[in-house]
C-alpha cells in the first residue's frame, strides 16, 4: 500500500512539472489595471485640460476593456487634490492620471506612499515638483510650446493677418515659449511672403491666468485703437478678455493648449482662427500603452519634453494645430502638413530660448505687464 502511495505521489510531481503554467510575462495583465483620473480646479466639461484628459482616458479604457473612473476634488487646494488621489487608490485604481501643473505638489506627496501605483502627470515640470526627485512610479510630461506657437503665428500670417497680438497670462516658461514661438512663426511667414515690413505684433502679459475688466480694456485698445486683427490668448482663462474685446469689433482669437473652437466661437461665430495645442490624448495613450506593454521603464521617474515625433502622421505628435475644425482658407491643411514635415526634418529651426526676445524682421511692440 505504501508503495502505491509513493508511486502516485511521484506521478503527481511529474504531471505538475510537465503541465506547469508558464512564467508570467513582463507585460501587465490587463485585468490588473484600473485607470483613474483626477480633475484639477475645473471639471470634465471645461473644454480644456480636464475634458480632453478625461475623454482620452475613457476612450483608452473602453477600447482595452479596462475599468475607468474620474474623481473631482471637493475644493481647489493641494489637500483636496491629495484627498481625491487617496480615494482613487483606496478604491483600487492603480494607474492615476493627473492633468495640470496644480498637481505638482500633490504628486510628490502621494507617489512615495503608493509605490505600487503608477502616476501620469500632464504638463507638470520639474519646477512644479518643488525640486523633488521624480519617483520611479511617476512620469511627467511637459511640452515644447514654442512649436505650436510657431505654427499658429505662421498660419495666421499666411491666412492674411498683418497686425497680430500675443496676450500671455503670467511670464512663466511655458507661456514665454508659446509667445516667442508665435513671434518666430509670424516672422518666418512674413519673410517668405516678402512682407516683413508690413507685419506688426503687439506683445504683453496680463500678470494673471484669468481675464477681467482691466485686461479686457487693454484688449479693447488693441482691437479698436491699434487695429489688431487677431490675438493669440495664452494662459489659463485669460482668453475670455480677448474674446470679449474681439466680439465688439468682429476681431479674431487664437486658442491655446486644446482645440478651443467651441469656447471662442461662443463669443462670436467665426471668431476662432486656430489653436496652438498640446497633445494630451497622444500622451495618455502612449503612457498607458507602455504600462500594458511592459515598457514603463521608458517612462519611469522622468520628466519628458514632448514635441514632434513624426513629419507625416499628425495624430502621434504631441504638439500641433487642430485639423478637425480647420476653417483657414489661404493656409490649407496640406500647407500645414508641409510645415510640420519641414520642422520635423529641421529644415525650419525654432528656438526654445526664453532668456531674450527673438531676433526677427517684423516689428514687435513689447509692453509692461497689464497687472
Amino acid at each position: 500500500m505504501k508503495k502505491l502511495v509513493v508511486i502516485a505521489m511521484m506521478f503527481a510531481l511529474v504531471c505538475a512539472s510537465t503541465f506547469a503554467k508558464p512564467k508570467k510575462s513582463k507585460k501587465a495583465a490587463k485585468s490588473s489595471i484600473k485607470i483613474a483620473m483626477v480633475t484639477d480646479s475645473g471639471d470634465i466639461t471645461d473644454q480644456s485640460f480636464n475634458q480632453t484628459t478625461y475623454q482620452a482616458c475613457k476612450d483608452y479604457a473602453e477600447a482595452n476593456g479596462l475599468e475607468f473612473q474620474y474623481y473631482k476634488p471637493a475644493g481647489d487646494s493641494t489637500a483636496d487634490r491629495v484627498a481625491s488621489i487617496d480615494a482613487a487608490y483606496q478604491d483600487g485604481y492603480n494607474v492615476i492620471v493627473l492633468p495640470g501643473y496644480l498637481f505638482g505638489e500633490a504628486i510628490v506627496k502621494v507617489a512615495k506612499d503608493y509605490d505600487d501605483a503608477k502616476f501620469i502627470g500632464l504638463d507638470i515640470g520639474e519646477g512644479d515638483l518643488g525640486g523633488e526627485a521624480v519617483p520611479a512610479n511617476v512620469f511627467c510630461a511637459v511640452y515644447a510650446e514654442e512649436i505650436p506657437g510657431f505654427f499658429a503665428g505662421y498660419a495666421a500670417v499666411k491666412e492674411g493677418y498683418r497686425h497680430l497680438g500675443f496676450l500671455g497670462g503670467m511670464a512663466v516658461p511655458a507661456v514665454i515659449r508659446y509667445g516667442y514661438g508665435f513671434v518666430q512663426g509670424v516672422n518666418k511667414a512674413a519673410e517668405e511672403l516678402g512682407i516683413a515690413n508690413d507685419v506688426t505684433v503687439e506683445y504683453v502679459y496680463g500678470g494673471q491666468f484669468y481675464g477681467d475688466q482691466t485686461i479686457t480694456a487693454a484688449m479693447d485698445g488693441w482691437y479698436k485703437n491699434r487695429g489688431v486683427e487677431v490675438v493669440f490668448a495664452c494662459g489659463g482663462g485669460i482668453w475670455t478678455s480677448a474674446c470679449e474685446a474681439a466680439a465688439k469689433v468682429n476681431g479674431k482669437v487664437i486658442g491655446v493648449d486644446v482645440d478651443q473652437t467651441a469656447l471662442i466661437n461662443g463669443y462670436g461665430v467665426g471668431m476662432h482662427v486656430t489653436s496652438a495645442m498640446k497633445g494630451l490624448s497622444a500622451t495618455v495613450n502612449a503612457a498607458l500603452e507602455a504600462i500594458i506593454g511592459g515598457k514603463w521603464a521608458d517612462y519611469s521617474g522622468k520628466v519628458s519634453s514632448l514635441g514632434l515625433v513624426s513629419g507625416k502622421d499628425l495624430s502621434v505628435n504631441y504638439v500641433g494645430l487642430p485639423t478637425d475644425t480647420w476653417v483657414m482658407k489661404q493656409f490649407s491643411i496640406d500647407d500645414y502638413k508641409k510645415l510640420v514635415a519641414d520642422v520635423y526634418a529641421k529644415k525650419i529651426v525654432i528656438s526654445n530660448a526664453i532668456d531674450k526676445n527673438p531676433a526677427v524682421s517684423v516689428k514687435v511692440n513689447y509692453y509692461q505687464n497689464i497687472k
